[in-house]
């Protein structure tokens, strides 16, 4: 058994310096165009894998399954160009520009071709005259410093991830090397399941290569895209191909709580500033277990090298900075809090299959639904008193749609009211001409707005009934926040140390916690958000680390940080 011992120290938590005015922020999952895919049941949307790449001054995001590929200026607004002269249905590309080409792979069980091209703005790409000699799954390229080129690749619970080098013709060069193997008998986050309950290798996959201060991070999701556990880890060493050591912080991107969960098989890029981002793989898995969404996390790289991606409060209004970003003195976090947390609703109607709490239980696995798809259905909510709402994301449900992907005309046109008695209402938001395909719609309000109560009205959704996940609202509630986590319990299991359970004494004036945790006392980056609870179980712990852990409060009105206690 592990003793536990208490330690009064501070704790390390994501709380946002004041930002400039004119920096906007986004919400997770992205606001992006995501595609339906063919489906004999039911109408389900689909992206993951995701890569983000940096092209004459424009980020190129690409992702599986979606028909083409996107672009933007600032990671924000997104346009999409379908393409036609890719192998666009293959999983998981993987995308890099080297001098002024550009190559894409996707993932296949053949021997295919790499294609390139010039120009990625234009539907112009060409195949690469050989194939490659051997198949590949999860691809990745990674151009090192001094010219040279490699591919790492890899999606099996038995196969490990490989490397070669690869010359000029983005042929190897060198035979396969072995990087990393399965070891979840150490690595608990390795275990497949939605709380790595199964007792057996998870899909190790998704690699990923990031060179920072002449060490390579060679990254890697498990145990599968369908679990909320989904999550990133991390070897490094002195050379792209090896040999490897295992990070111990690993898993580095985790997201099992929240609205929205998962956070692997992903891409680590720096923006036009310096700053270090991570593009990640979501997950909802209900009308299919790749039903999946993409989620944008800041990272970077602590003064010892640690790698890190900040997922706390990851599905909260973020900040998109266009400038350089310290991160030990500032944070992306926005600051607005969810206002519509188990509030009281009503709505025109609701099926008992989808009833209207459903759109406020921050959980993307369950929606409300009315009766039709018909103008003038409407969601409505009643908020807590002095709050002020500075945004708003509506999350389509798509219930009984019938689309696919050749689908068009996929807008949701709706109107957003707020109103302080419930008699006199005042139009907040109007997209009752939208043109733009946003089933995960983020609002930032131009001016903030003080109101009682928020409704949601369809005019029109592209087929099925108008049915949303979550309508969330972000703000501020004026009041206190919740009172500090001073003493709580963690019990290591003895039969199997990667995992834990975390106990604490509920306080009514919270709406949830953050538990944090991590191997060094100073570096709580690992978190797992969870709302109205006592106690969480932690099943991914790596078997013999020893680890710190702390706990925030927060409310509608902000976070109460936490104290800090270590496992032995």
């Amino acid at each position: 058994m592990k003793r536990l011992i208490l330690i009064l120290i501070p704790t390390l938590i994501l709380i946002g310096f004041s930002a400039p005015v004119k920096e906007k922020t986004f919400c997770n999952p992205m606001d992006l165009n995501y595609r339906f895919q063919a489906s004999s049941r039911f109408a389900f949307r689909e992206a993951a894998d995701p890569v983000i790449t940096i092209y004459k001054g424009k980020y190129f995001l690409y992702a599986s399954h979606s028909g083409g590929y996107w672009y933007s200026d600032n990671m924000q607004d997104w346009k999409f160009i379908p393409i036609e002269s890719l192998p666009i249905e293959d999983y998981a590309p993987d995308v890099i520009t080297i001098n002024d080409t550009t190559y894409y792979m996707g993932s296949s069980m053949a021997k295919k071709n790499i294609y390139w091209t010039a120009n990625p703005f234009e539907d112009n790409w060409e195949p690469k005259e050989k194939t490659l000699p051997f198949a590949v799954w999860d691809p990745h390229f990674f151009q090192d410093n001094n010219g040279r080129v490699y591919l790492y690749w890899g999606c099996s619970d038995r196969v490990p991830i490989k490397v070669v080098e690869l010359n000029s013709k983005m042929q190897p060069i060198t035979e396969p090397e072995i990087v990393i193997t399965h070891n979840p008998q150490e690595h608990g986050w390795e275990n497949p399941g939605e709380f790595n309950e199964k007792a057996k290798n998870g899909y190790n996959e998704g690699s990923w290569m990031t060179k920072y201060n002449n060490k390579y991070y060679l990254q890697y999701a498990s145990p599968g895209t369908e679990f909320k556990t989904y999550g990133d880890g991390v070897y490094t060493s002195d050379s792209p191909i090896g040999p490897f050591k295992y990070e111990t912080y690993s898993p580095f991107s985790y997201k099992p709580g929240g609205f929205i969960a998962s956070a692997g098989h992903s891409g680590t890029f720096e923006d036009k500033y310096g700053n270090f981002w991570h593009v990640s793989s979501m997950t909802i898995g209900i009308r299919h277990i790749f039903e999946r969404r993409l989620g944008l996390f800041p990272a970077c790289f602590d003064k010892d090298g640690v790698l890190r991606t900040f997922t706390a409060f990851g599905d909260y209004p973020t900040i998109l900075p266009s400038r350089k970003i310290d991160f030990k003195k500032e944070s992306l976090f926005r600051g607005w809090m969810l206002l519509s947390y188990n509030k009281k609703a009503s709505a025109s109607s609701s099926t008992e299959e989808y009833p209207v709490q459903n759109a406020f239980d921050e959980n993307i696995r369950t929606s409300w639904s009315a009766n039709s798809g018909n103008a003038g259905e409407w969601l409505s909510v009643e908020l807590d008193n002095k709050v002020t709402i500075n945004a708003i994301q509506v999350n389509f449900a798509d219930n009984e749609a019938m689309l696919n992907p050749d689908s068009k005309n996929l807008q949701y046109c709706y109107r957003i009211f707020a109103s302080n008695d419930q008699k006199t209402w005042k139009v907040i938001v109007d997209k009752s001409n939208n043109t733009k395909d946003a089933c995960h719609e983020y609002i930032e309000l131009d001016k903030p707005v003080k109101a009682k109560y928020i409704k949601l009205e369809n005019i029109k959704v592209p087929d099925g009934k108008f049915s949303v996940y979550d309508l969330r609202i972000f703000g501020k509630k004026k009041g206190k926040t919740p009172g500090q986590v001073t003493g709580f319990e963690v019990e290591r299991d003895a039969s199997d140390l990667r995992r834990a359970t975390v106990k604490w004494t509920k306080d009514d004036s919270a709406t949830g916690y953050v538990v944090n945790y991590g191997p060094d006392i100073t570096k709580l980056y690992t978190s797992f958000m969870i709302y109205d609870s006592d106690s969480v179980r932690l099943t991914g712990l790596n078997k013999d680390v020893t680890y710190y852990f702390s706990i925030d409060a927060f409310n509608e009105s902000g976070i109460a940080s936490g104290t800090q206690r270590i496992t032995k």
